[in-house]
């Protein structure tokens, strides 16, 4: 890959696995001995119903993009604009009771993540949103997932890498025995900071770190939000940046559960059956993490004829139609 394409890739915020990119830039192109490298992954995010219990399976596979392009059209993936297209697209059928996201992504951009963050927790107000994480939610991949009602992972799975990089690469030693020499001619005081045709200077360096730790914020603020947990104990906690196995994500209050993809479906068909509401809409305390055995254990009651109880997640009312309309508007903007 030439030089200064791969210095750029990794010069790009990312909430993605370090050795992921490096798998992308060193045998995604590779010349012509090694060919294109392309995962097996389904594009964007288009909802399919899962006849016949009404579930909208929507997955997301791949390096996570912001929007279709150059870098999806040679490495493939999943983009948010779509997921989220497809979300509210799912959540604007009336045929459809509950959102299931089925993830197996290392990460991506930061772009996009936050409001695709912010589409999906708008989206549970309306209908339940499950995540299946079948195998890998890493960084973006579990950005995005902690967004969910409940959150479960396959035995075998791997969530987490909660954090943010950026690198800085000088090829100028490599461009010289290429025969290269690269003059930057530019206008504004910092328009060249940080190009790879030099040493990095403290200054760049302070600044690609501030702007680190800008996304980072943002990515424990809403992995808070959406666990409903404190931003410090998604900070000093949930693996601190490294990827958990699943039964270290379940006691770290990662996920809801440990379970295969198969069984996500029959649970989610076993309360569509038994008519699970909605989830709590935004004037109702979200439920943490590791509530899922609370309502796993109300559908066994459920299912044996105990009368619900009212102060349950499950018996969390839809909120009333104009509302529904409103939400749906709001989704479609986004």
């Amino acid at each position: 890959m030439n030089f200064a394409i791969e210095a750029h890739l990794r010069a790009h915020p990312w909430a993605l696995q370090e050795q992921t990119l490096s798998i992308l830039i060193h045998h995604g192109t590779g010349g012509p001995s090694s060919g294109r490298w392309q995962p097996q992954a389904a594009r964007g995010g288009t909802a399919r119903a899962a006849a016949p219990r009404n579930i909208a399976v929507i997955p997301m596979r791949g390096v996570i993009t912001q929007r279709p392009g150059m870098f999806s059209e040679f490495f493939g993936g999943s983009n948010t604009q779509e997921l989220g297209a497809a979300i509210a697209q799912a959540v604007a059928d009336d045929s459809i009771g509950q959102i299931l996201l089925e993830i197996d992504s290392p990460g991506g951009s930061v772009y996009g993540l936050t409001e695709l963050h912010s589409t999906i927790m708008r989206a549970r107000q309306i209908k339940p949103v499950v995540v299946a994480v079948n195998s890998l939610a890493a960084s973006a991949a579990y950005w995005i997932a902690s967004a969910a009602d409940e959150v479960f992972v396959t035995p075998g799975g791997e969530v987490g890498s909660i954090g943010v990089w950026v690198a800085h690469e000088d090829v100028s030693a490599a461009l010289k025995s290429a025969g290269v020499d690269v003059t930057l001619v530019s206008a504004g005081e910092h328009k060249t900071e940080g190009n790879p045709y030099g040493p990095l200077d403290p200054d760049a360096k302070r600044f690609m770190q501030s702007r680190v730790n800008d996304y980072y914020g943002s990515f424990i603020r809403d992995v808070a939000r959406g666990c409903s947990v404190p931003v410090d104990q998604v900070r000093t906690g949930m693996g601190q940046g490294r990827v958990l196995g699943a039964d270290a994500a379940l006691a770290a209050n990662m996920v809801d559960g440990v379970l295969t993809f198969d069984q996500v479906v029959q649970r989610m068909q076993r309360s569509s059956r038994l008519g699970r509401p909605a989830s709590a809409t935004s004037q109702q305390p979200l439920a943490p993490r590791h509530a899922a055995a609370m309502r796993e254990r109300e559908l066994q009651l459920l299912e044996a004829g105990a009368p619900p109880r009212a102060s349950t997640a499950l018996q969390q009312p839809r909120p009333p139609r104009p509302n529904l309309q409103r939400a749906i508007n709001e989704l479609k903007l986004l």
